[in-house]
């Protein structure tokens, strides 16, 4: 159960004299953590991104800056699924502004001198509002994301391969979706004939039920496939409805493996933000390396924490003299997996629609890779009691 002291909170002031004034009181009352202090007013989306990775239980808006801004952005944070409770804070205790902030969804009002007495009413009743939305989270599946670098880097292939490796190996049940809603190319290499897609899913993800789930997913191999329509969809992604699709997916499966667009394309951006880990593929070519360095400190500016995210080096042609240890320097997260050049294998799996097997180098670079995501590790590796792994084929 949360105490007066857990309220932590998303300040967002451009308006910096006040809110060094409402930090300074914070130690008398012990009432908000400002977890994030936000020196201007963000985009909507970027707002949205901030919330899903800092999980804040307020949001502390300085509404004297720009009004109307400040206003718009309530109205944004109560109309996000689950709400955001907002606080308002001004220079000043102004009827006006107090009821157009009420109205537009705020919670509480403050103003300075933010005396202890008023900061404590106002997170008693924030409190109140805040303990029903702590139940304990019942278990509910693994989401795992492949994004490119840059087109052709082999992310869909390695998420198809890694899915039926997982499958393979737990038992479990597991989905995979394309959310390359332009050029996904999931039901192109597993040969699928099916009428509906990822994009049906999301126009209906508030009806899901067993029976309509059902007829949108089909079953390829012993994994659930949500496929990219087959004509390009250009229309933005509601982020609502892919969060409640996540969340129905994630009550139904054990691992969902999320092949996404490039990573600099919106889509993949709010795949990635619901994800226990994000894979990122590139080759060992110079304009991939440096693209891969640039979405690394792009995912880090977001708040994506830098342990759920891994880089993987697909392609890798021993004859490049391109070490892990060299690459690993190039950005500030290891290098998870070096994955070899296999054509002849990647030819045989397009040209059957199958899952590639251990029996080459890359399925086997591949198997240990669903094994290190799993946790399952061979019982001859273990043997010697130790659960951790060298990265697949990283020559460390």
């Amino acid at each position: 159960m949360l105490n007066d002291a857990d309220i932590t909170a998303l300040l967002i002031a451009p308006n910096r004299e006040l809110a060094q004034a409402l930090i300074a009181s914070l130690p008398a009352t012990r009432g908000f953590q400002v977890v994030a202090d936000l020196k201007s007013y963000p985009p909507p989306q970027t707002l949205e991104m901030r919330l899903r990775q800092l999980k804040p239980d307020v949001v502390l808006l300085d509404l004297s800056t720009n009004p109307e801004g400040a206003l718009s952005l309530i109205r944004f944070l109560t109309g996000l699924t689950p709400p955001a409770h907002v606080v308002g804070i001004d220079t000043k205790s102004d009827s006006n502004m107090i009821l157009q902030a009420l109205r537009a969804g705020a919670t509480e009002f403050l103003a300075p001198p933010f005396d202890a007495a008023t900061q404590r009413e106002a997170i008693a009743r924030i409190h109140r509002l805040c303990v029903p939305e702590k139940p304990a989270e019942p278990d509910s599946g693994h989401v795992i994301t492949f994004s490119s670098t840059k087109p052709g880097s082999g992310a869909s292939m390695l998420a198809a391969q890694t899915a039926f490796s997982l499958q393979k190996l737990t038992g479990k049940r597991i989905l995979l979706a394309d959310f390359d809603l332009t050029g996904g190319t999931i039901g192109f290499y597993l040969k699928l004939s099916h009428p509906y897609s990822l994009v049906d899913a999301l126009q209906h993800a508030e009806q899901l039920d067993d029976t309509l789930w059902n007829s949108l997913t089909a079953d390829h191999a012993g994994l659930d496939i949500l496929p990219s329509p087959a004509a390009p969809f250009a229309d933005p992604v509601d982020p609502n409805r892919l969060r409640v699709l996540m969340e129905y997916a994630r009550q139904l499966y054990d691992w969902i493996i999320v092949d996404t667009p490039t990573i600099f394309n919106p889509n993949a951006l709010m795949a990635i933000l619901e994800a226990e880990k994000a894979f990122m593929i590139t080759t060992a070519d110079l304009p991939s390396l440096h693209l891969t360095r640039k979405a690394v400190q792009m995912v880090d500016h977001m708040g994506y924490p830098k342990e759920r995210l891994h880089v993987v080096m697909n392609r890798v042609d021993k004859r490049d003299g391109l070490g892990k240890g060299d690459v690993d320097k190039l950005f500030t997260v290891p290098v998870f997996a070096s994955l070899p050049n296999d054509y002849f294998s990647l030819h045989r799996v397009v040209t059957l629609g199958q899952p590639l097997g251990p029996e080459g180098e890359l399925g086997k670079a591949i198997e240990t890779v669903a094994q290190q995501i799993s946790g399952v590790v061979d019982a001859k590796k273990s043997a010697a009691g130790s659960r951790e792994m060298k990265p697949a084929l990283s020559g460390a």
